[in-house]
């Protein structure tokens, strides 16, 4: 299950959307079988014209794009990781950018691919002994939009939700993006305001407010005259 939801929350929409899963922080001794479990589930993806029903994973959005994908994973590699799964070379007669679902290994907090936001198909994986030790990846990393968590212990779900420092929050959801009439929005350098699109807080967002100072003498004690000229 939580292999299912990491390939399609990672690799939906070429990884281009602001809640895509792009680091899979394992716990345990889960990690071997877990990474081997994503990996064998990245063949069944059908790469191709977004415009064709049957494709599943399209083109980045531009050149550039493409250019600092390749990068993050040429360093990557030089930094440490190991690339279990490399969407680097994917050549296509399609015209666009496009980068194959690519599955990286032993990645460590510090590293491009985990500190810099990629946008692009690509799924990090960190790997932490206990709980605590993975909380703490999740704390220190500056961005805070989404996290999920993928547990069958229902006080280990209740504790990650209770401490996680992230604005949506999700046990055994991939991709917890809630319906519009709950709040929307990240935490720490991924929150721009303190009000959200949605929810309770989308007046405030979508308004912009004015303040009016008013206050009206008495014209009978005032030595000028503040209303408008007689028509007399």
């Amino acid at each position: 299950m939580a292999a299912d939801a990491a390939v399609s929350a990672a690799y939906g929409a070429a990884g281009q959307r602001c809640m895509a899963v792009s680091v899979l922080v394992a716990v345990g001794d889960i990690g071997d079988a877990l990474v081997a479990k994503v990996a064998e589930r990245i063949p069944g993806i059908t790469m191709g014209d977004p415009n064709d029903p049957a494709s599943q994973l399209g083109p980045v959005i531009t050149q550039e794009s493409l250019g600092r994908i390749r990068h993050i994973l040429d360093k990557s590699t030089d930094q440490g990781a190991r690339i279990v799964v490399d969407g680097r070379q994917e050549q296509r007669e399609d015209s666009g950018w496009f980068v194959g679902p690519t599955l990286i290994d032993h990645v460590a907090p510090g590293m491009d691919a985990h500190a810099i936001e990629i946008f692009g198909p690509v799924l990090s994986v960190v790997r932490a002994a206990t709980y605590d030790e993975a909380m703490r990846i999740l704390a220190d990393h500056p961005l805070g939009n989404g996290a999920a968590i993928f547990t069958r212990d229902g006080g280990a779900a209740r504790r990650f939700v209770d401490e996680v420092e992230a604005g949506q929050v999700g046990v055994n959801i991939p991709i917890p993006f809630p319906v519009f009439f709950h709040s929307f929005g990240g935490w720490k350098d991924s929150a721009f305001t303190e009000t959200k699109l949605f929810g309770p807080g989308a007046i405030p967002f979508c308004t912009r407010s004015k303040t009016v100072s008013i206050r009206w003498p008495d014209p009978s004690t005032s030595k000028i005259d503040l209303g408008f000229p007689s028509s007399k």
